[in-house]
């Protein structure tokens, strides 16, 4: 009887926030969108490797350049969202999906190169809008278990989207999956534009044009801490995927590389499910803390495979918490109007950290072995932590010298 009591307590804040209405489809439209962008990483390295004949260098630019691309687009879209609404950006990145995707094949590298960053720079914005959309439709206590599911649906569409592109590319071609991909990401768009989920919440929609709330009033001290902490949490990603297949190699193991990532997937969405279940809040500055030092000694477990997988689990139940935790700082820190602009600027930030952790623990390797690659990129979350910490510790003594509002009691059903 104990255990379906707790099943049934750790059921009931997904349950309430999967009752609200749009929740549901815009999770389902999410999962679905994800997993061909997911795929475009590796579908275009097997494109330059394979087809044009180039080497991995050549196809880590061509990756580079989307995600520089990326980074400087994403606040620029989420700010077109907040002014001209979601359908018209829906419409505009969809068209430059669409082209990329069908003259890309064809492109030598010289032209698919600056072409990549253009498209990176106009690439659906499925995270941010979706990520945009659930502060708009879910109440601000029940986002915890709303953000938890969306940062799990993000994880399975990591699992399912490249591996997927690896088989169609073994199956057919690396060109034909070109198509395939593009093809996916305009029908992703096109589900999106037909969902057209609200991005801000109804009380907050203005009957005239959007207000605009000048930058210095949210681009505040502890919002720029929460980006720089979900920056940190994706480096620290970004080293760990690059060293597990370093470790496992060094060892002659890399034939297990699948299953160690597995297993560390796994680990993240257990630890997303439970994050959303709990009945308190994490901050983003004590979860990626936890995330970088439960990665420093992963390392030590790569003698063998199974031993390599134990010793990623914790900091793997801490992937999805993190990001999820960012995502929920972020739209309680700024207002309806402006919260396109702040998840894109939230994208970006996740974005960098990828694109800087996984070369750094590769030059980290390179000089000097495996292990290293989980301490430094460990190391440096670690470090950022440490220089946000004073922010925190700033915003904690205002709200403990703050007097509560006396007038309206926002707490009658807390437990």
């Amino acid at each position: 009887m104990t255990p379906e009591v707790r099943t049934h307590v750790n059921m009931k804040p997904y349950r309430q926030a999967l009752a609200l209405p749009g929740l549901r489809s815009l999770l389902v439209v999410a999962v679905l969108a994800r997993i061909p962008l997911t795929a475009t990483g590796v579908t275009l390295t097997f494109h330059v490797v394979f087809d044009l004949h180039r080497g991995y260098g050549a196809a880590g630019l061509v990756g580079a350049a989307v995600t520089v691309g990326a980074a400087i687009g994403g606040p620029i879209l989420g700010r077109l969202v907040d002014r001209r609404g979601l359908r018209p950006v829906l419409v505009l990145t969809g068209i430059a999906e669409a082209i990329f995707w069908s003259t890309a094949p064809s492109l030598p590298y010289p032209l698919l190169l600056p072409a990549a960053f253009v498209a990176g720079s106009l690439a659906l914005p499925i995270f941010s809008v979706v990520r945009q959309s659930i502060a708009a439709l879910v109440p601000e206590e029940q986002r915890r278990p709303a953000y938890a599911l969306d940062s799990m649906s993000v994880e399975l569409s990591f699992m399912i989207g490249p591996a997927l592109a690896v088989a169609l590319v073994t199956a057919i071609s690396a060109q034909t999956t070109m198509y395939l991909v593009g093809g996916g990401i305009v029908a992703a768009g096109i589900a999106l534009w037909l969902v057209n989920p609200p991005i801000r919440e109804a009380t907050a929609e203005p009957s005239g044009p959007p207000q605009r709330v000048p930058r210095r009033e949210w681009l505040t001290p502890r919002l720029l801490a929460v980006l720089a902490l979900s920056a940190a949490a994706t480096l620290v990603l970004g080293g760990t995927d690059v060293a597990v297949v370093a470790v496992l190699r060094a060892s002659g193991e890399v034939g297990w590389t699948g299953a160690v990532l597995a297993i560390w997937a796994v680990a993240s969405l257990a630890g997303g499910f439970a994050y959303g279940a709990v009945h308190r809040s994490f901050s983003p500055l004590a979860l990626t803390a936890a995330l970088a030092l439960c990665t420093i000694p992963v390392g030590l477990g790569g003698a063998h495979w199974w031993l390599l997988c134990l010793a990623l689990i914790p900091a793997g139940a801490l992937c999805a918490p993190t990001i999820a935790a960012g995502s929920d700082a972020v739209s309680r820190l700024v207002p309806a109007p402006v919260r396109g602009e702040a998840m894109g600027l939230h994208g970006s930030a996740v974005t960098v950290g990828i694109a800087i952790g996984a070369p750094l623990a590769g030059a980290v390797i390179d000089a000097s072995s495996p292990i290293w690659g989980f301490v430094v990129t460990g190391a440096l979350g670690a470090l950022v932590t440490l220089v946000v910490l004073p922010i925190e510790l700033r915003r904690r003594r205002v709200a403990a010298a703050t007097p509560p509002p006396v007038e309206v009691d926002l707490t009658p059903v807390a437990h």
